[in-house]
């Protein structure tokens, strides 16, 4: 009779007990989560550098290049704002006065 007490017992704790699995550390969670994001972002990494560089088309009346500097000329008989390329050339767009103390020039 003790015998099928400690049995009975035995089954009982089992089944509470298996139902009440504790969750993950909150340390390994977040280094899982951490994981997948790295890999996430290796993935996009590869990707955008196996991307070719975008082939716009480009203005060819500008020079490719950097500008050493602008100038800016109103009230003349030629409005404009002139750029000034680093391999030496220039560029010369011309302004228009849009309305009291605007210019768009281009």
């Amino acid at each position: 009779m003790n015998r099928r007490f400690v049995s009975a017992g035995l089954i009982s704790s089992v089944v509470v007990f298996s139902g009440c699995t504790p969750p993950p550390p909150a340390g390994e969670a977040t280094l899982s989560e951490l994981n997948r994001l790295e890999q996430r972002l290796t993935k996009l990494e590869r990707e955008l550098g196996s991307r070719a560089p975008s082939q716009e088309p480009q203005d060819p009346k500008a020079p490719a290049g950097p500008i050493r500097s602008l100038t800016l000329r109103i009230g003349t008989d030629d409005d404009r704002l002139r750029l000034y390329w680093a391999d030496g050339q220039t560029s010369d767009l011309i302004c228009s006065e849009e309305g009291k103390g605007t210019w768009a020039c281009g």
